[in-house]
Parts: structure tokens; C-alpha cells; sequence
């Protein structure tokens, strides 16, 4: 099996698109159901959040896994694929690996070396183990990357950098209404993951009275009573906006919740001197309906503003230090797999020998039936013991070789030269100088073998 990354985030797609690729949790494990269903995925596990749709598969072929792939995810956008190949990315093999890890670091974020993606890279790697679309290769992947994730933030200051979403977007907020949150009126829409740390954050920058509403009105309370916030139902919507001077939107919904009507309503009632009313929309579909930002009185911060203002970050010098953990950590990963790659060969041989063995000493009992219990198990100890010691060098130095670079080549010599038959299972790096690739046209797609974004 070989790995492959199809997706779109941030970097490749607008919003409205992103919109359309997201899927809702509560259908996360039937879209993994539909990718392990199609011919040539054998794995997969799907991370779908604000910023990025993209999934990870452990693939029989290039090209039929990227096909595969990429139906999936234009029957879940509502569109054909060549409609979506502008804005989805290729990795394949070891840049997948790569990505992984980056993406895990925080390295791929918006906000570079944010923390929250971990979380969710988490969240998506046991749903797909709960959906058993996990297999050997993504076990491992997932694994490894949710520890160099961690690793990046114990050993570097990439936190220094790696502000939430959230915490990024407020500060835009804050310099538009002259540099300060403090004692400011603010209200959070949604009670999930990122309306909590909406929550959290304004409470820390003194922001406040904070209102919280939500769909299911016991998860507004709960979330309101935790920071001595004030919980309203949905549909006093209009009156909570009217009162305040932020509002963080992040719900699940799938249509707007902040629409033109509910919002020119809520400013209609709203002092004129307050000055803006600031929607930090955080949502993928989107919370607030496009049109509202034409209103007067009103700033939309939404994710392609936030892409478009936070790309001049800086963050170089923790970015590079998380690079250098990252590359070595990919080769780490690559290292290990093409040593595992040559275990079942490995096993084979031993196999093969053992069985020749056992042919020839049962040869000898019926030619020698005059020798003792004791005589033929010293036979059997004694040719045994000649074989693994003649097997032992070459076999632990084949495992040394299998885990360098190009190191598949010495499991299928051995595969030939002794006729073993070894399941294939073609782990990742086998293809050297893997390129990242954008699709062009996803049917004709030719398997990476160079560099490519």
C-alpha cells in the first residue's frame, strides 16, 4: 500500500468551496465508509475542520486511489471533479508523511504553530478508528504524527507563535475597535470546540459581559456558567446582538445563522455611537450570510480575511526549528517502514529454511531408522543451529541496508534470488524524491516522481 493525501485548505481553496467539501461530524463516519468502499482505498481517515478537508488513504495504485478519492469528495461538494482540481493538493508517499507531520506541528496552519489542529488531527484519528478505516499504515502515520506534534511544542517556542484561530481573529477584532477588548460586550454563537475556546479567550482578555447562545440550550448554559458568562435562547438572537460589540460565530449549522435580516434588525436597534459591530465568522459552511458585511455599521472577519491578513506572520525562526524536527522525523518514519518492509521477506527465508530442514531430517529418519531418539535430535539441534547462524549475518544486515534510503531494492533480491513468495504490501517511501502535486485533471494525473505542489 502506498500513501496519499487529497484535500483542500486555507491555502488552495476559498471559503465557498471549503464550505461545500466540509463534512458535519455526525456524517464523518459514513464518508469513511464510502472511501474504504471504493476499489483502490484500503485505508483512510478523513480531518474536516474550519481551515482544511483533506484525507489520508493508504492506496493500492496512484492513480485509481487518487480517482477514487477524488469522487468521494466531489459527491460530497455537489460537484464534478474537474470542478474541484484547482483547489485540491496531491502528497503522495514520503511527502505525504511529510505533510502529516507539518500539518501536526502547526507548520500548515494559519496561524503557524497553532495547537488546535492537534486536538483535531485526534479527533479524526479516532473516528477513523472507531469506524475501522485505520488500518497498519494509518495506525502508525496517526500515531507518529500526534507525538512529533507534541514533540514540536515541548522542544520549541513554536507556541510563541502558535496563537489560536481564534485568539488571532480577535485581534484583528481589537484593532478595529481602537486596540482594546477590555470591558467590551461580546457574545459567542455556538457551544462546540471552538465556540468554548471563543468563550475561554474573551474571558481572558477582559472582554465582557459575554452572552452565549447556542441551538441546544443546555450547552449554552453549561459553557455560560463556566466563565460567569450570561446564556440566551436562539431565537432572543436579535436583542443579544444589539447589546454587543463582538461577536465570535462558530456553529456546526449548515446554513447561515447571523443572516442580512437577523443582523440589520439587531443594528436597528443598536445606538448609533456604539461604532462597528465586529462578526468574527469562524465557521465552515459559513455563520454569516454573504451580504452582511455591505451593511453599514458592520466588520466581517471571516477565514479568507484572516488567511489574507495573517500571511506576512512571522514566525521564522520557531518555523525553522519545527522544519528541522520535522525532516528528521520523516526520515525516521521512512526509515522504520522500509525496515518493515523487509520483515515478512525476512520471515519467508527463515521459513524456507525451516522447511528444507524438517524435509531433510525426516529424509534421514527414513534412511537411518536405526538412529536414537537421542541421535536424531542431536542431528536436528546440530543442522538447525548451522542454518541460523548462516542466516543470521546476512539476514540482520539486510534489515540494515532495507532501512537506508532505495533500502527495498535488497528485500526483492532476496525475494528473487531465493523464489519467495512475500505479500507485497509496498509501504511508503519506495518512490524517491516524491513530489506534492496539484491535481490538474484528477483522471489523468501522472503518479508523482519528481517535486510538485
Amino acid at each position: 500500500m502506498k500513501l496519499l493525501v487529497v484535500g483542500a485548505s486555507y491555502r488552495t481553496a476559498p471559503v465557498a468551496t471549503l464550505e461545500r467539501l466540509v463534512v458535519p461530524p455526525a456524517d464523518i463516519t459514513r464518508t469513511l465508509d464510502r472511501l474504504v468502499a471504493q476499489p483502490y482505498v484500503a485505508e483512510a481517515v478523513l480531518v474536516s475542520t474550519c481551515n482544511r478537508v483533506e484525507v489520508y488513504a493508504a492506496v493500492s495504485g496512484f492513480h485509481g486511489g487518487l480517482g477514487d478519492i477524488c469522487a468521494v469528495l466531489a459527491e460530497q461538494a455537489g460537484a464534478p471533479p474537474t470542478a474541484l482540481a484547482n483547489h485540491l493538493y496531491v502528497h503522495y508517499d514520503a511527502a505525504a508523511v511529510d505533510h502529516a507531520f507539518r500539518v501536526a506541528t502547526g507548520l500548515d496552519s494559519m496561524v503557524v504553530g497553532e495547537a488546535q489542529i492537534l486536538g483535531q488531527l485526534r479527533d479524526a484519528y479516532h473516528s477513523a478508528s472507531g469506524a475501522d478505516s485505520a488500518g497498519r499504515l494509518l495506525h502508525e502515520l496517526m500515531q507518529q504524527a500526534l507525538r512529533v506534534g507534541k514533540r514540536a511544542h515541548a522542544e520549541t517556542n513554536i507556541d510563541r507563535a502558535g496563537q489560536s484561530v481564534v485568539t488571532a481573529a480577535l485581534d484583528l477584532a481589537a484593532d478595529l475597535l481602537d486596540g482594546d477588548l477590555a470591558g467590551r460586550p461580546a457574545m459567542v454563537v455556538g457551544a462546540g470546540a471552538m465556540g468554548s475556546l471563543g468563550v475561554a479567550t474573551l474571558s481572558r482578555l477582559g472582554a465582557g459581559p459575554l452572552t452565549v447562545t447556542n441551538r441546544g440550550a443546555d450547552r449554552a448554559v453549561r459553557l455560560a456558567e463556566s466563565y460567569g458568562a450570561n446564556a440566551v435562547p436562539m431565537a432572543e438572537l436579535v436583542d443579544a446582538l444589539s447589546t454587543v460589540d463582538i461577536v465570535v460565530a462558530a456553529t456546526a449549522a449548515t446554513e447561515p445563522v447571523l443572516t442580512h435580516d437577523v443582523v440589520a434588525r439587531a443594528l436597528a436597534r443598536r445606538d448609533a455611537d456604539r461604532g462597528p459591530l465586529v462578526l468574527l465568522d469562524l465557521a465552515v459552511p459559513r455563520d454569516v450570510e454573504t451580504g452582511v458585511a455591505e451593511l453599514p455599521g458592520v466588520e466581517v472577519i471571516d477565514i479568507d480575511r484572516m488567511a489574507a491578513i495573517l500571511a506576512d506572520g512571522s514566525a521564522a525562526a520557531d518555523a525553522a526549528e519545527v522544519t528541522r524536527i520535522v525532516a528528521g522525523e520523516v526520515e525516521a518514519f521512512l526509515s522504520w517502514l522500509r525496515g518493515a518492509d523487509v520483515a515478512p521477506t525476512v520471515a519467508a527465508l527463515r521459513g524456507r529454511a525451516d522447511d528444507l530442514v524438517t524435509a531433510e531430517l525426516r529424509r534421514l529418519a527414513q534412511r537411518r531408522p536405526d538412529f536414537t531418539d537421542d541421535q536424531r535430535a542431536e542431528v536436528a539441534r546440530t543442522v538447525h543451529r548451522v542454518v541460523q547462524r548462516l542466516l543470521h549475518q546476512p539476514t540482520v544486515r539486510v534489515r540494515q541496508l532495507a532501512a537506508e534510503p532505495g533500502g527495498d531494492q535488497y528485500a526483492a533480491l532476496l525475494r528473487e534470488l531465493f523464489d519467495l513468495e512475500v505479500p507485497q504490501t509496498s509501504p511508503v517511501g519506495t518512490v524517491p524524491d516524491v513530489m506534492e502535486a496539484e491535481i490538474i485533471v484528477p483522471a489523468d494525473t501522472t503518479p508523482p516522481t519528481g517535486g510538485v505542489r
